[in-house]
């Protein structure tokens, strides 16, 4: 409650006004001294006085309207429909969690304290963090599917799957960091999409092996463009600042590379740019699929039969 009062008063007084980003979860916790569970609480009990909202990918702001006196929680029992914990409830609220101040912020006991119960009312439903993570990837890669009356065509049909699993990432950056290409993330919703781009590529002569290897390639230039999704809102989080104010701040070690003389091209590239490099991951993904499915082309092409180079095969295994 002192934590809620020393936020409350900031709002009241005018140093926060509607927009600014409030503490993080994190960084309650490490300047209180306090547990994480208890700063989301502390959040909680904000947004249910109506002083702050949750923006994806922001963070915790202050509200755009703010009561004149802010409601103080009532020492009545809430109504049994509160009360009430179901699994679903548990995973919404943990992807809730997620998307709002990201993956590194999540515990068993904060999704306790957001639901308003119990510290160890989760565990009944879910036995640890690692299982509760791994049905949250479920219901997020679920929230898109394909449609029956897609096109037939290889291409158009891998360009709808890339980005589709794109939006997916976009909308929930913390998926992109829970597995690998070495060790993937095996759930059912994930396998949906897997299955798309593998029948999108069955069919035109490909050998297994070249087909696996094709669509690996596919998923690692979405996977792997999507993590700086969720390492760039930690950044900013952590540091306060946005990636172009970041550039600023190192704008001198950048100017005593380039004029260090040891790397021409770079200088002469980036000092084209005039007002500087604007890196949008959106347009990196779509260069990067469309270039990726124009290599691609001649191979599948070649497998089968319709390519200059006939019925050639890899022949790389």
């Amino acid at each position: 409650m002192r934590i809620v009062a020393s936020i409350r008063r900031r709002i009241e007084d005018g140093e926060l006004v509607p927009g600014d980003r409030v503490p993080s979860t994190r960084e309650i916790a490490r300047d209180w001294g306090v547990a994480l569970a208890t700063a989301t609480k502390a959040l909680t009990t904000l947004r249910l006085e109506g002083l702050v909202e949750a923006r994806p990918r922001i963070g915790t702001v202050v509200a755009a309207t703010t009561p004149a006196r802010p409601p103080r929680a009532s020492s009545r029992p809430a109504p049994a429909a509160e009360r009430e914990l179901t699994l679903d409830r548990i995973v919404r609220t943990a992807v809730d969690m997620a998307d709002a101040e990201g993956l590194a912020a999540l515990s068993m006991r904060g999704v306790a304290a957001r639901l308003g119960v119990a510290a160890m009312s989760p565990y009944r439903y879910v036995p640890s963090k690692e299982d509760l993570v791994l049905l949250m990837a479920e219901a997020a890669f679920g929230e898109q599917g394909y449609p029956a009356d897609a096109p037939q065509e290889w291409r158009p049909r891998v360009e709808l799957g890339a980005r589709t699993l794109w939006a997916l990432y976009r909308r929930h950056p913390w998926l992109a960091q829970l597995g690998s290409l070495t060790r993937p993330l095996l759930v059912p919703n994930l396998m949906v999409h897997g299955e798309w781009m593998l029948s999108a590529l069955d069919g035109h002569g490909l050998d297994p092996v070249t087909l696996f290897d094709i669509h690996v390639l596919l998923y690692s230039h979405v996977q792997g463009l999507a993590v700086h999704l969720e390492w760039e809102a930690h950044a900013a989080a952590s540091t306060g600042q946005t990636d172009d104010q970041w550039m600023d701040s190192r704008a001198p070690a950048l100017r005593s590379l380039a004029e260090s003389g040891r790397f021409p091209t770079f200088t002469k590239v980036v000092g084209s740019f005039g007002d500087g490099y604007d890196m949008q991951l959106d347009a990196l993904f779509e260069f990067g699929l469309r270039a990726l499915l124009d290599g691609l082309t001649s191979i599948v092409d070649a497998a089968d039969g319709t390519g200059a180079a006939g019925t050639a095969k890899s022949g790389r295994r």
